[in-house]
């Protein structure tokens, strides 16, 4: 499909839809769309509210645990820094009912009657507490990243199945209309053969280095690090500070990566695949004892089906970005094709001819899995036992295009992926299969939730 192949009334573009896209950012004819097929999450009534458990009870777990209060009630929250658990247990308090505070989640899930897990832990977490949740048969909506490693995301992926748990990963944007619509438009031909993608993230800090610091009192320091090597307290490499770290996270690249990747991914059509060539670069020299991950970056990717990608931090030239100010990469997702390009963010969409949004697609069209609301659509899959818009696969494959990054910038090596056995292949494949899991430190390891 080309553009010169649209037939589209200009005299409506001109006075309605460009009207409404002024308005919006988003093209009349799809809000239209969605007004039509709206469907609301409803939040259940008084006898058919799940019960709901928070494990991790940081700002953005709270957070999400706020939004699942709407479809169930809250009755216990986790978290090895006695003041996180508290702040928690005051917040989703209800009608003088408080929940009950843990500070070890393998007791919480004892409880038969928490029916819906949020995790809201640091990354290197997710994995242990979400495995032992679908194996006592709960339910989970897990924080993104889903893993720390690519073959902790192998071990999940089998054990939702098994035990035929719902799991929604938390890549919201798959909620948010303009990703969806832009994916929509990728996939219809919009813009002809799609031939490169841009996902711009933000640059990462550098810091360091860090003087050992005091434990602050609740924290359990032990619990807190879990598998990773026991290291000293710097009061920077805990709570939101953790993600700049290599032990704990995977910098930018998995923390925003894991959003606009699943897009990357979604829009090409291989968001259950992967790249089969990826060549990473760090970019900048981190301080010696201060945070590990690297804080510029430049990811080069290639699919089987040709699309080559590039995965850069805000401040990396691209020689192929269309719609970056100067010489900066936006934090978003630019998808490049033979006959324009479309560039999607969080509040925006945008492309080469206001004519690709303007055109509405036919009723042929591929339609994608539609939510309006993330946590709304994980609670409606409770209930229908269908997978959600993030299901596990999914969210598995979207952070392993981040963790093949974070590989090949870590060893500054060229890769060969091959996305169905999820092996490196070729040159350097055994030392970067070294990489696909880590050692756990006992006892945070499998054996922890045995």
């Amino acid at each position: 499909m080309t553009t010169n192949s649209f037939n589209i009334n200009r005299r409506r573009f001109l006075t309605t839809s460009a009207a409404i896209t002024a308005a919006t950012g988003v093209p009349g004819w799809f809000l239209e769309h969605e007004k039509a097929s709206a469907a609301q999450s409803k939040p259940l009534g008084p006898n058919d509210r799940p019960g709901i458990a928070l494990v991790g009870c940081g700002g953005q777990g709270r957070g999400d645990c706020g939004g699942a209060a709407a479809f169930g009630d809250v009755i216990a929250v986790c978290d090895v820094d006695d003041s996180h658990a508290q702040s928690a247990a005051k917040q989703f308090s209800k009608g003088g009912k408080v929940p009950e505070t843990y500070k070890d989640f393998r007791k919480l899930m004892e409880r038969d009657d928490v029916h819906a897990i949020i995790t809201g832990t640091p990354d290197h977490w997710h994995t242990l507490v979400n495995l032992l949740a679908v194996k006592t048969g709960k339910d989970v909506y897990t924080e993104k990243p889903l893993t720390l490693t690519i073959d902790e995301g192998k071990r999940l992926v089998k054990a939702v199945r098994d035990n035929k748990r719902v799991v929604q990963v938390g890549s919201q944007q798959r909620s948010d209309r303009n990703f969806r619509l832009a994916c929509e438009l990728v996939r219809n031909g919009r813009i002809g053969k799609l031939q490169h993608m841009i996902v711009g993230l933000p640059t990462g800090p550098v810091g360091g280095p860090f003087p050992e610091l005091p434990v602050p009192e609740g924290l359990n320091w032990d619990f807190y690090l879990g598998q990773v090597p026991m290291m000293p307290y710097n009061g920077k490499n805990c709570h939101w500070d953790f993600r700049w770290w290599y032990a704990f996270s995977g910098g930018q690249m998995t923390d925003w990566g894991a959003h606009h990747n699943d897009i990357a991914q979604w829009g090409n059509g291989t968001e259950r695949s992967g790249p089969v060539e990826i060549d990473g670069k760090s970019l900048t020299e981190m301080v010696p004892g201060g945070y590990t991950a690297a804080s510029k970056y430049r990811v080069n990717c290639r699919y089987a089906n040709g699309v080559t990608m590039a995965i850069v931090d805000e401040n990396t030239v691209t020689d192929r970005n269309v719609v970056g100010e100067g010489k900066k990469t936006p934090n978003g997702v630019q998808f490049i094709g033979q006959d324009g390009w479309i560039f999607v963010d969080r509040g925006s969409i945008r492309s080469s001819n206001e004519e690709l949004l303007q055109t509405p697609l036919p009723d042929s069209a591929i339609k994608l899995y539609k939510s309006s609301n993330h946590m709304g659509n994980f609670f409606d899959c409770i209930r229908s036992r269908k997978d959600p818009i993030c299901d596990i696969e999914i969210g598995h494959r979207s952070i392993s295009v981040a963790h093949l990054g974070v590989i090949s910038v870590r060893m500054n090596q060229p890769l060969h992926w091959d996305p169905v056995r999820e092996t490196f292949t070729g040159e350097n494949a055994k030392e970067a299969n070294k990489w696909l899991a880590r050692d756990q430190r006992k006892p945070y390891d499998y054996s922890f939730i045995a």
